[in-house]
């Protein structure tokens, strides 16, 4: 069985470095190409870097790989320290992962805009790994009924990890209309936690079906990647520039928007009953023209003046509902709306391409339970 292990370790290690390699190469042209509309202006320095992290991920696969095939050359793969570094390799894998699910747009809110619940998961996967060096430390590398104690705490971590990754690869592939890309996904993340399972439960140790998950499920979740990548460069592609985006509010629920990019020009939107789609962007444009820098962004949710994302995301349905845009010039929300973190969106149109009517803006102002508007234009 050690031929077919060093042959699982081998194809492990050269998979993993050649889809890290790749992975990072494709961030750093995007960085290149992209840097104008990933960095915009005064914007909070937020830069994506979820596909550098992915990238991170994997060169750990590569160094797991290469620590499995050194413990089988050099006959320590049973010993403790064997084990240890198995399992500390494993917790820094997860980490990356983490770190990346961080700024997938579409990742469990309690992560994405919470930066204080994602300290405290950063911190969850610190203890683990004190965790995993003191049952290490107590225990050794015995084991009780047929299950290695000291990587349950790694098992359940990457429990917890492939839950956030299967929710966020799922969301991102549903919204970007690859449905079956999403289902996959699915079956992907489930087959990288089975595999892990024989670490600790040692009864389910089978050399040959587990080595071929393995490699069926890691080269599978590298596909998945490049593809995420190749979806990100097609967004950012499609991305209108800030200085083309124009928007003009004229009346009460009246609001002309251009973007060229979009095939948009000085065309009206009429919100009509839809007052409130109508008052949250309008919100938003007062803050972005006449706030300073830390006026200029709304927090969504958690008590914030905006109630939840659903609102946000029914401005941009509206706009391409009463447009009627279809197909490559549909405007997303990340098109108008940039996150800034913490939960807060800021409206993407530069402040002098932002107009208010005077009548209209003094209404507002002077009608809005929020008096933070009144020391904004003033």
């Amino acid at each position: 069985m050690s031929e077919l292990s060093q042959f699982h370790n081998l194809s492990h290690l050269f998979i993993s470095l050649i889809g890290a390699v790749l992975t990072l190469a494709i961030y750093y042209n995007i960085r290149k190409r992209f840097k104008t509309v990933l960095e915009e202006e005064d914007a909070p320095k937020r830069v994506d870097k979820g596909l550098l992290n992915l990238s991170l991920a994997l060169f750990v696969w590569v160094l797991s790989g290469l620590w499995a095939y050194l413990g089988i050359q050099f006959d320590f793969s049973n010993d403790l320290i064997y084990q240890i570094g198995v399992n500390l390799l494993s917790i820094l894998n997860n980490l990356f992962l983490l770190i990346a699910i961080s700024y997938f747009y579409h990742a469990p809110s309690f992560i994405t805009n919470n930066q204080k619940n994602l300290k405290l998961i950063l911190g969850m996967v610190i203890g683990v790994t004190i965790l995993t060096f003191i049952i290490s430390y107590i225990n050794g590398n015995h084991l009780i009924n047929n299950v290695k104690v000291n990587g349950i705490p790694d098992l359940l971590l990457s429990g917890f990890i492939c839950f956030l990754l299967l929710t966020s690869l799922y969301k991102t592939f549903i919204f970007r209309d690859l449905k079956w890309v999403a289902y996959i996904s699915v079956l992907v993340v489930i087959l990288i936690f089975v595999s892990q399972l024989p670490e600790v439960f040692v009864q389910l140790s089978d050399d040959f079906t587990y080595s071929l998950i393995r490699i069926i499920a890691k080269t599978s979740l590298i596909s998945l990647f490049l593809l995420l990548a190749t979806t990100w460069v097609i967004q950012l592609a499609s991305t209108p520039k800030i200085t083309e985006m124009q928007i003009q509010f004229k009346d009460w629920s009246i609001v002309e928007l251009s973007i060229p990019s979009k095939n948009i020009n000085q065309m009206e939107i009429d919100f009509g009953s839809k007052a409130t789609q109508y008052k949250n962007l309008l919100k938003l444009a007062i803050r972005r023209k006449y706030g300073t820098s830390n006026q200029q962004s709304i927090l969504i949710g958690s008590g914030g003046e905006i109630k939840n994302q659903t609102y946000l995301s029914r401005i941009i349905e509206n706009i391409n509902q009463i447009l009627k845009i279809d197909g490559e010039d549909k405007i997303d929300r990340r098109d108008l709306f940039t996150f800034i973190g913490e939960g807060k969106y800021r409206l993407r149109i530069l402040p002098d391409h932002i107009n208010i009517e005077a009548n209209l803006l003094s209404e507002f102002v002077n009608s809005s339970e929020n008096q933070e508007y009144k020391e904004i234009c003033n």
